[in-house]
């Protein structure tokens, strides 16, 4: 039995909230939220949505109220029927199309272009599908390095959720060494699965992929593997923030480092952190409300 309550407001009040989220360190995992607009033709138009395992109590809508600055909005709650609606609403999600890859879940059909990379990520309730505009940015930016003559040997892909970027890299740079981490062991098994459905080989050799469970750069096997010459990390404002000076640590003098899962309103003080860990900003995007940003770290004198 699942319910979900739902919360209507304008684009920037439900976007402020999914940030003030982030800082809710008591968060109670087994409230998921989301959100998104109410329909195409209502780009500013949105709705906040958290889903639960049971019927919601006083605490739970004072806790999903709580995340809107000037009050909350009036929230509806209703009973679902017995169905993983997370993962039901993201297996219906549209393919996306971002530099040379196309990413898809198996209710749609891969591609045959010559140039384009087709990637299969099934629905998964605890990660998604890499629909987010976020993914899409960092796709985009990757096969970009790579069109500019960017030279992987060896990366790291920190946070990594699906694999989804792991893969990408792999893909452009197929002879390097690949390190995915994420915080959630389950990734673990969900990143296994994804890479034999593509075609990817797991392993610690050149062109194979290892999987850690980290928090954060926080792993004996994350050092070892340093420096990396490409560091990916696609999260959130406030970890970017806080692990600047660990991406330094591991990133080798001149490599290259792509953030996201960071409001454009948020990019100043991501690049701040970032600059005085020591890169500097090679390139930046921009896709939707989310910026993407390509950092070098600066090469020791």
């Amino acid at each position: 039995m699942s319910w979900k309550i739902t919360a209507h407001a304008p684009r920037d009040v439900v976007q402020a909230a999914l940030v003030a989220h982030e800082d809710v360190w008591d968060w109670d995992p087994e409230i998921v939220i989301a959100g998104s607009e109410i329909a195409e033709d209502k780009p500013h138009d949105w709705k906040l949505e958290a889903w639960l395992p049971r019927r919601p109590t006083k605490q739970d809508k004072a806790a999903v109220a709580g995340l809107f600055a000037y009050g909350a909005p009036a929230l509806g709650v209703e009973k679902l029927p017995d169905t993983d609606w997370l993962v039901a609403s993201q297996s219906l999600t549209q393919p996306i199309r971002a530099g040379r890859f196309h990413v898809h879940t198996p209710d749609f059909p891969p591609v045959d272009e010559p140039g384009m990379r087709d990637l299969l990520i099934p629905a998964s309730q605890a990660f998604g599908t890499g629909r987010h505009e976020t993914t899409a940015g960092c796709l985009a930016m990757l096969t970009l390095m790579k069109r500019e003559g960017v030279t992987v040997r060896n990366f790291a892909d920190i946070g990594t959720g699906t694999g989804l970027l792991a893969f990408a890299a792999m893909d452009l740079w197929p002879r390097a060494l690949a390190l995915a981490s994420d915080i959630d062991a389950v990734c673990t098994q969900v990143v296994e699965y994804n890479a034999e459905a593509n075609g990817f080989a797991m392993g610690g050799g050149a062109g194979e992929l290892v999987m850690t469970v980290a928090e954060g750069c926080d792993s004996p096997l994350i050092a070892a593997r340093a420096p990396y010459d490409l560091v990916i990390a696609n999260i959130l404002a406030g970890p970017l923030i806080e692990l600047a000076p660990d991406f330094a640590r591991i990133c080798a003098p001149g490599g290259h480092l792509v953030l996201a899962g960071l409001l454009e309103t948020q990019e100043q003080a991501v690049r701040r952190a970032a600059f005085r860990a020591g890169f500097r900003l090679a390139r930046r995007a921009v896709n939707g409300d989310w910026s993407i940003l390509w950092l070098r770290r600066r090469s020791a004198r």
